[in-house]
């Protein structure tokens, strides 16, 4: 009979994954420091040739450095996709379709104007990157030292939704300025070519305000996006390597586990493009349009306009995820930096539910 209060308490839970199905505990219990384990999909690591210490400084600075690296370099590389996305979402009477989108823009401004909005968007994307995946590592340990390690394996999926969600926060004021003025260049045709043109117009049409009057926006599309970035491929490969992958983690060799982590970050970023693609719209519409607020601009768009675009965002970013996720993985890899294997449930729990003998 297993005790009521633990057996009540998972079975409530709307996140936690199904409690009784077990999966053989070969790893170590032990992080690289000595210090007590965390059973988590981002705790300590069980190899030996790892640089650092889970949880040590050096750790989190290569994380945001990964961070920067995976954001930046992939939000780059898709301008000339999110421009015609942009384009898309604030004229959709003059940009019909995705195609028609890049057609009518290679006619007017030729190849280059592709490239529009790339400075502001490698700057602030990186800087995201930076805060989005440092912060997240800093505040997963913070919340599971407060569970404590049971309570982190029973709730791990809502502990990856406040962690992501307490990065993104701070990760979106780092990355609103750069919005602001990558959205004036690619969709106010005449406003600023270039990013030294436009940062200098925008302060002295509105102030300091023009960089910011879009973080709530931002908050409103980025934390859910984000919270579904973490927690669906933190889950994704769990499954993967339950269900899909034909050998535990432990035998697959790194390129094999680079692999899962490219398709476990491709169906989150489906995911993460359809829970964020209306209040990316207002943003867009928003940062175009001078002295507009939220509201008026999602009563003016409408609960169809909202939507438009949404293909050109599922295939930007459903692969823009996947291809963060490898490269944030690899770097992790390069640099030997702890990886740890899915989570599983802890000594202590099983005990305590009678699952040993």
């Amino acid at each position: 009979m297993y005790p009521t209060a633990l057996t009540q308490l998972a079975r409530v839970n709307p996140f936690s994954a199904p409690l009784f199905s077990l999966q053989t505990a070969d790893e170590p219990q032990q992080s690289v420091g000595g210090s007590r384990s965390r059973r988590l999909a981002a705790a300590a690591a069980v190899d030996d040739d790892v640089s650092c210490e889970f949880g040590s400084s050096q750790y989190y600075a290569l994380c945001g450095f990964g961070g920067i690296l995976s954001c930046g370099l992939t939000h780059t590389a898709v301008v000339p996709l999110d421009l015609v996305k942009c384009r898309l979402q604030v004229n959709p009477d003059k940009y019909k379709s995705i195609g028609n989108g890049f057609a009518v823009t290679v006619r007017e401004d030729g190849f280059r104007g592709l490239a529009k909005g790339w400075a502001p968007t490698f700057i602030g994307y990186s800087m995201q990157g930076l805060c989005k995946f440092g912060f997240y590592e800093v505040f997963k340990v913070f919340y599971s030292d407060l569970l404590g390690e049971e309570n982190t394996y029973l709730w791990r999926t809502s502990l990856y939704l406040a962690a992501s969600a307490s990065a993104e926060f701070f990760a979106d004021i780092a990355l609103a300025p750069m919005e602001a003025a990558k959205v004036r260049i690619q969709t106010q045709p005449g406003y600023a070519n270039t990013l030294r043109q436009c940062a200098p117009k925008m302060y002295a049409e509105e102030g300091l305000w023009a960089f910011y009057k879009g973080v709530v926006p931002l908050w409103m599309r980025q934390i859910p996006y984000t919270m579904m970035k973490f927690a669906c491929f933190e889950r994704t490969v769990e499954t993967l390597y339950k269900y899909v992958v034909p050998k535990p983690r432990s035998e697959c060799s790194k390129p094999e586990q680079l692999v899962v982590t490219f398709v476990a970050g491709y169906i989150a970023g489906v995911f993460c493009a359809i829970v964020s693609h209306p209040a990316d719209s207002v943003v867009s519409v928003l940062n175009k349009e001078k002295g507009s607020t939220a509201a008026q601009v999602l009563k003016k768009l409408g609960p169809k306009g909202v939507w438009k675009g949404l293909v050109a965002r599922i295939i930007m970013i459903g692969t823009l995820t996947a291809l963060q996720w490898f490269i944030y993985d690899s770097v992790k890899v390069y640099f030997r930096l702890p990886r740890p294997p899915p989570p599983e449930m802890p000594e202590s729990l099983k005990k305590k539910l009678g699952l040993t003998e």
